[in-house]
């Protein structure tokens, strides 16, 4: 008769074997996911947030470099418009510092002229005055000239309202229309801005 029990002996070996199998599997598991992957997973993390954070630095530290060069560019346009303004308003203020001067000359250079109009050349006994003053006017005029007054007197040539002021219009054979046919009074520039123009009769 066979006994249907197991032996107890054989019982222990299988519990023993069952425990061994446990705890290779357990050991397995622990291997597949130890602290040194873990670790690994969070330093990769780290590093590449450091690069970018350190990417993102670079291109703000480039953006404020390209705007102080822009803001020195921009000190310097305005410094050298500055300096432009400046000499072209001192060259004005030499140029027309006679303006007022010259104005105030002009009837002393028409009284000279209406005298040597006026005079007879011919008369012996005023001959030597006529020539004191053809002198005076000569060297007067040539005086403003330096600085910088020149004479407009544009008989026969074409009416310029720029230059000239026309004072009225009169038919003429000989002269072409639209012609300065006469010069009632000199006109003047200073430094090619006129300060009195040309009084004419203009030619139609």
């Amino acid at each position: 008769m066979t006994d249907k029990h197991n032996n107890p002996h054989e019982e222990e070996l299988k519990a023993e074997e069952v425990k061994a199998e446990e705890a290779l599997e357990n050991e397995t598991i622990e291997t597949i996911g130890d602290d040194g992957d873990i670790e690994w997973n969070e330093s990769g993390e780290t590093e590449g947030s450091l690069v970018a954070e350190l990417e993102a630095a670079l291109i703000a530290s480039q953006a404020q470099v390209k705007e102080q060069q822009d803001s020195v560019l921009r000190a310097k346009a305005e410094v050298e418009n500055m300096r432009r303004r400046s000499e072209q308003e001192i060259d004005k203020a030499r140029k027309y510092a006679l303006n007022k001067f010259a104005e105030e000359l002009l009837p002393v250079i028409d009284n000279l002229e209406r005298a040597l109009q006026a005079s007879d050349s011919e008369d012996e006994v005023v001959k030597s005055i006529i020539e004191g003053v053809e002198m005076t006017h000569k060297s007067f005029v040539d005086t403003v000239s330096k600085f910088g007054l020149e004479v407009i007197n544009p008989e026969g040539e074409a009416f310029n309202p720029e230059l000239h002021q026309a004072i009225g219009m009169q038919e003429s054979a000989e002269h072409e229309s639209n012609t300065v046919m006469i010069v009632m009074q000199k006109g003047y520039q200073l430094n090619g801005r006129v300060i009195r123009p040309a009084m004419v009769m203009v030619a139609k």
